[in-house]
């Protein structure tokens, strides 16, 4: 049979409690031993009731009685007896722990050595039973506290309740440890837990700890001056935090000698002077030494002090099946797309039109052999494909083998054009069904496209960061409690979410976590949640900022400019400018304008990869009308790293006016809907800071007479601002025209600048 091992974790335990139990057995003058309350809870908690029990009876050894170790072990073996029997029924114990606790304080009455306090005038078997029932109320409390070690401290926040207990558990510890030991082991052991706190908790929760650890020593000595001198150290030592740990430590090395100093500490002997500081420098020693490793993980595990795990576990299980289901629904997107983006098959109509012929004029003639013979039938296939290219066949598209053989070839082209009346409708219909086939499957692809990166972006789970802990730390620095912090994402999608009092300022905010974190960060949103509570939403500042400006002026004569302009915020990191020119001039043309601006938008706006998008726009615009073109600038801008993808598509130059470099940006290809497919010029151009981006329609153009004319105007100019840039072109081009519009005339321009 294996043998069970013990794991370090448990045998620290077992050695903690050891040491309790000997401590709790020195707080009271005479020995009393409390250290029964310890092995009570153990017993109650659940730890094995042999071992708590021999290490109760050889804690008692502290009395140096044979009765106080003969009382410590009936005592032992009924509590024993007791947690077998509820092992054996496999029960827990209940109300009726009461009375074993009770009860098992009659080993004590009877057998414990006690002289009895001078000062209480009464009996001493009557103290005896005082004690006894302070004892097992005492186990209770201790029973309470020892649960919260066990099972919650570190991994929860603790109730006021269970917080008090602990505060019950280390009062009889400490002044054990006071009594046993000395107050240079004490202070060494408290400073330690203060100095630690301070630095893994770096908020004000350090002081009322730090209280805590102090009240062994007030209670010891029946003054409050311990309970101020550990508050004014954890306040000190606060004070440095942001300097580091070091600087912490050396400044409770200061502060302690000097709160020694007023104690009278410098007029006692030279061994009393030295032991006495070093109970505060070994503290400093091990804040220094101490591993980083130690302490993040240590910081780690202090979050959930703070952070409440529930609710972030329940988001994250409603991120992923969100995200499980969006890829899901992407994956069958994309099946549509399959199914309806499927290689033509073969030109079955086409393949007729001979068969058809043949059958028509060819089945009962008397020359058919002989046609055969001399290459008819072969020479049809050659005029057969000349009628599918031209629509009709005439006298000259006849082979000579044909109108040298064939005796009927006015009937031959008579019946071959009328089939190729119906073929070029059929044709028709197949291409517009294959077309609409295409549409629809580039349709699914940009949509499975979007979902997938939604499927992506829900996926991502959030967890504990020690960033949220520093975070957490700042904002209590300035007085700020924030309930719960969440940071997730990386580069441009880092976000953090925090809960605050809704009247906070969103700048002080942002300063505060920009300044934590080292990274520019600015508020995106704020989402009430109570009367006096809001979350507020941060996200990473962009490196750059933009400025528009725009100038236009309708054609002589006309109420309505056929030019449209856009500028349009995707999110907080991309923008699109866009100037669309519909042919001609006008409501209808603006019309044109209108429409093919508003769907770029929202195939840009939904996160459709843009060949999906020019495609798509182009069929639809192709689909909708007869003779409705229209000519598109666009450029679709990062701020992040200022990448201007630019989409020129039968429009006049643009130009990227950088200080004294001017950059033309130039396409050849038809406009929008004047071909069955776009093939629009993407440039990619990278602006910095103070760069103009200007897209002007062809009226103002034109006015310049020539691009070279146009380049040497713009060289000239050092403009400040984009609006100005944008009324200085277009009053230029107008006094070119005697200031009388020939064509509708827009300046669009964009200035990049650095985020404040």
């Amino acid at each position: 049979m294996k043998k069970k091992s013990i794991s370090f974790k448990t045998a620290s335990g077992y050695a903690a409690l050891a040491a309790g139990m000997v401590f709790c057995n020195f707080a009271l003058p005479m020995r009393e031993p409390l250290s029964f309350a310890l092995f009570f809870a153990a017993v109650a908690c659940g730890l094995n009731p042999f071992l708590s029990g021999a290490q109760y009876v050889l804690a008692s050894a502290v009395s140096l009685s044979l009765y106080a170790s003969l009382s410590a072990a009936v005592q032992a073996a009924f509590l024993i007896l007791v947690a077998c029997i509820y092992r054996r029924f496999q029960r827990r114990m209940g109300y009726e722990r009461i009375l074993y606790a009770a009860a098992a304080q009659l080993p004590f009455l009877f057998l414990f050595p006690h002289a009895g306090y001078g000062i209480f005038p009464f009996s001493v078997i009557l103290q005896k039973l005082v004690i006894g029932a302070f004892t097992a109320v005492l186990s209770l409390l201790f029973e309470g506290g020892m649960s919260a070690l066990l099972h919650r401290v570190f991994r929860c926040r603790l109730p006021a309740s269970e917080l008090a207990e602990l505060t019950i558990m280390w009062l009889f510890a400490g002044m054990g440890i006071l009594s046993s030991l000395g107050m240079t082991v004490f202070s060494a052991l408290s400073l330690t837990a203060l100095l630690f706190s301070v630095i893994l908790l770096r908020s004000a929760a350090a002081v009322p700890f730090s209280v805590v650890l102090a009240i062994p020593t007030a209670v010891i000595t029946g003054s409050a001056v311990p309970l101020a001198e550990y508050a004014l150290y954890a306040c000190i030592a606060l004070l440095f935090t942001g300097y580091g740990r070091i600087a912490s430590a050396v400044s409770l090395m200061v502060a302690f000698p000097a709160a020694m100093y007023f104690e009278g500490l410098y007029g006692g002997t030279t061994v009393q002077i030295v032991l006495t500081l070093l109970g505060c420098a070994i503290p400093v020693i091990l804040a220094v030494c101490v591993p980083e490793k130690l302490l993040r993980r240590a910081k780690r595990s202090l979050l959930f002090y703070r952070e409440r795990t529930l609710p972030r576990i329940a988001v994250n299980r409603s991120r992923r099946a969100v995200g499980e289901q969006l890829y899901e629904v992407s994956s069958l997107f994309r099946e549509i797309e399959n199914a309806f983006d499927f290689p033509d098959g073969p030109d079955r109509a086409g393949a007729q039109l001979k068969e058809k012929l043949v059958a028509s004029l060819c089945t009962g003639c008397e020359r058919r052999k002989a046609c055969e013979h001399a290459g008819v039938f072969e020479s049809m296939d050659k005029m057969i494909a000349v009628g599918k290219a031209k629509g009709r066949v005439n006298l000259i598209d006849l082979p000579f083998e044909i109108s040298k053989a064939c005796c009927n070839a006015g009937g031959l082209l008579f019946s071959l054009n009328k089939q190729l009346a119906d073929y070029t409708r059929v044709a028709a219909e197949l291409e517009a069904a294959r077309e609409g086939r295409r549409l629809l499957a580039q349709q699914a692809h940009g949509v499975s496209e979007i979902l997938r990166d939604i499927a992506l972006q829900q996926s991502e789970e959030y967890v504990f960061s020690d960033e949220e802990n520093l975070l957490y730390g700042a904002l209590a620095r300035e007085g700020l409690l924030s309930s719960e912090i969440f940071l997730y994402g990386e580069g441009a999608g880092y976000t953090v979410t925090l809960t605050l009092e809704s009247r906070t300022e969103g700048k002080r905010i942002a300063e505060i976590a920009s300044k934590a974190l080292g990274l520019p960060l600015a508020l995106c949103e704020k989402i009430p949640l109570t009367a006096d509570r809001a979350c507020f939403v941060l996200k990473k500042k962009p490196d750059f900022d933009a400025a528009f400006g725009v100038a236009a002026c309708p054609k002589e004569g006309e109420i309505a400019s056929g030019d449209t302009h856009s500028i349009l915020k995707i999110d907080e990191r991309r923008f699109i400018v866009a100037l669309s020119d519909g042919m001609g001039s006008g409501e209808e043309a603006r019309n044109v304008s209108d429409r093919t601006l508003s769907l770029l938008e929202s195939f840009y706006k939904a996160g459709m990869p843009s060949e999906t998008v020019l495609s798509t726009v182009n069929n639809l615009i192709a689909f909708s009308a007869e003779e409705t073109f229209s000519c598109l600038d666009l450029a679709a801008v990062n701020l992040d790293t200022g990448i201007a993808d630019v989409v020129k598509i039968g429009s006049p130059v643009g130009f990227v006016l950088s200080g004294e470099t001017l950059q033309v940006l130039e396409g050849e290809s038809l406009p929008i809907g004047a071909l069955e497919a776009v093939h629009p010029a993407c440039l990619r151009v990278e602006l910095k800071q103070d760069d103009f981006l200007v897209f002007m329609s062809d009226g103002v153009t034109t006015a310049f007479g020539s691009n070279s004319e146009l380049c040497a105007y713009l060289s000239r100019l050092h403009p400040l601002n984009p609006q100005s840039l944008a009324e200085e072109i277009l009053k230029n081009a107008l006094g070119r025209y005697r200031d009388r519009a020939e064509d509708d005339m827009t300046v669009v321009a964009v200035k990049l600048t650095k985020s404040a």
